[in-house]
């Protein structure tokens, strides 16, 4: 018995022992689990062996495009336009369905051109020769951009931006407001126009530079207004120089680049690394209508002539001698040379009659070789000596026929009057006259009367009514409606159309103008809410 006794007792020690030791490895267990935990909690981090990222002081690094940008920024405008659309007059002179020209532009061919016109795209193409008569009553709005170019308020822009418009407005660097814009006048033959801001104080021209003295593989910096992102600024090298796009338009002899410009760029300047303008963002070659590395600009030197000519006669007058000649790249003029006994002039395909050249006596073959005794190559050269020559002065014409050369007196006449159907259309503005300063609402109003105030069942004991808003006016812009009820314009009380005259004499263009009306809920409701339109006056173009 003793012995099983033995057993009984070292059995129970052993039980004994075992629980004892489980039960201090739970508590250890848990001691040691509460402990991580807490250290967890304590700092706070769910990665305790990550280091915490920093974000380093602001350091304006160096770049040689960032002074260009700031320099020429408060120079550059965003340009909107609004139209209503109206059926071409002249359909055969819409700009993507270009035509020759004819007179001492040259004869254009339309064909061999690789299909460029159709995917040579202007940034706004023509908004009134794609539609139908259902867009002669539909209003379309168009962005663009501009370059400003003198503190008195003057800009240059591309024609087709501002083209027809029946509104301009424009819009500054850090700006909020708009201002309207006047037409100074255009030059379809360039696509450039020339746009007046009143109203705007403190305006900074941007610098001009030579663009003859551009090179290919020079950079280029775009600056404008792509797709309504105003202050886009790209960056590019000069592609190519006297890039011809379209044969037909021989004033147009463009700088090529890869910076980045899209529609919306169009008016807008590109300039090189002194932040001089040596060119305005024309057009794109793409087959997508966005941006594809082909980008045109037509250089500074074209649009300083074309902008002072407009500023002083508000249209450009260029010469002209009254003949049609062909193109110098078509095989035909090439054989028409040889046969002539000559490598290099003008084959003379056709003479104006009455005009300049027959009355001097040129006539059909003959190939124009000199002009003032300078040898002229082709046609371009041709034309740019013509058109750079006062109208009533006279050029010497050294002319080739029958193997003779003979020399002809030709006085220099106005090329829309030689042309008129093709160079007389009114494609150039004509000059307005004066400017406005008066300060306009643009709607009609009528005093309500007593009587009117019960009917309309308003709490208002005085007001006026709008009983019309102008198409195109502030009162639009801020979305006064026909049927609102004005009671107060500027914090001043409106009881009559008198106390509005009162408040319009003491505004200026750029003021914070606040309304305070009464609109019906909807519809024929009895029931009127408040509400406070408000906008910046724009100045009267």
């Amino acid at each position: 018995m003793r012995f099983f006794d033995r057993l009984r007792t070292e059995k129970l020690f052993s039980v004994t022992l075992i629980v004892f030791t489980l039960a201090i490895g739970v508590v250890i267990g848990t001691l040691v689990t509460t402990g991580v935990k807490a250290a967890r909690s304590s700092t706070g981090n769910f990665a305790p062996d990550a280091t915490p990222l920093t974000i380093p002081a602001a350091v304006e690094l160096p770049s040689q495009f960032t002074p260009i940008a700031k320099q020429v920024e408060p120079s550059v405008v965003s340009i909107s336009t609004t139209y209503m659309p109206k059926a071409p007059q002249n359909p055969n002179r819409r700009r993507r369905q270009l035509q020759p020209d004819e007179g001492d532009q040259g004869e254009g061919q339309g064909e061999g051109d690789g299909g460029m016109n159709d995917f040579l795209y202007r940034f706004f193409g023509n908004p009134f020769g794609e539609g139908g008569p259902n867009m002669r009553s539909r209003r379309t709005e168009a962005l663009g951009s501009g370059v400003v170019v003198d503190r008195a308020g003057y800009i240059l822009t591309n024609n087709h931006v501002v083209d027809k418009a029946d509104r301009i407005r424009v819009k500054f660097h850090g700006d909020v407001a708009e201002y309207d814009a006047k037409l100074v006048g255009t030059d379809a033959s360039t696509d450039l126009a020339v746009i007046k801001v009143t109203g705007k104080s403190a305006l900074e021209p941007a610098k001009i530079g030579n663009s003859d003295g551009v090179q290919v593989g020079d950079w280029a910096v775009a600056i404008g207004s792509p797709f309504n992102y105003q202050e886009t600024v790209t960056a590019g090298i000069i592609s190519a120089k006297d890039r011809e796009v379209d044969a037909s338009m021989q004033f147009q002899h463009f700088l090529q680049t890869d910076a980045a410009i899209n529609p919306g760029n169009s008016g807008g300047p590109l300039l090189n690394m002194r932040g001089e303008v040596i060119g305005i963002n024309t057009a794109i070659a793409s087959r997508s209508g966005a941006y594809e590395g082909i980008g045109f600009a037509l250089p500074i030197n074209t649009a300083v002539m074309v902008y002072n000519a407009i500023i002083k006669d508000g249209k450009v007058t260029r010469g002209g001698v009254g003949i049609s000649f062909g193109q110098a790249d078509d095989p035909q003029t090439a054989a028409n040379l040889k046969a002539s006994g000559v490598s290099e002039g003008v084959f003379v395909q056709s003479v104006t009659p009455g005009g300049p050249s027959d009355k001097a006596g040129i006539k059909d073959g003959d190939v124009v070789v000199a002009i003032n005794g300078k040898p002229i190559r082709d046609g371009n050269q041709l034309v740019a000596t013509v058109t750079s020559t006062p109208v009533g002065n006279s050029l010497e014409l050294t002319v080739v026929r029958e193997g003779k050369r003979l020399n002809f007196k030709v006085q220099v006449a106005d090329r829309a009057q030689l042309f008129p159907d093709r160079f007389g259309n009114g494609s150039e503005a004509t000059p307005e006259k004066g400017e406005g300063t008066a300060v306009s609402f643009g709607m009609t109003i009528e005093t309500l009367a007593e009587r009117q105030i019960e009917t309309l069942g308003i709490k208002e004991k005085a007001g006026v009514r709008v009983l019309e808003v102008e198409p195109n006016s502030f009162a639009e812009d801020i979305h006064l409606q026909k049927g609102d009820v004005i009671v107060a314009i500027a914090g001043q009380r409106i009881n009559s159309i008198e106390d509005v005259k009162k408040v319009q004499a003491t505004l200026k263009p750029g003021d914070a103008v606040q309304f305070h009306i009464l609109r019906q809920e909807a519809p024929n409701s009895p029931k009127w809410v408040y509400s406070y339109p408000a906008g910046f006056l724009p100045a009267k173009p």
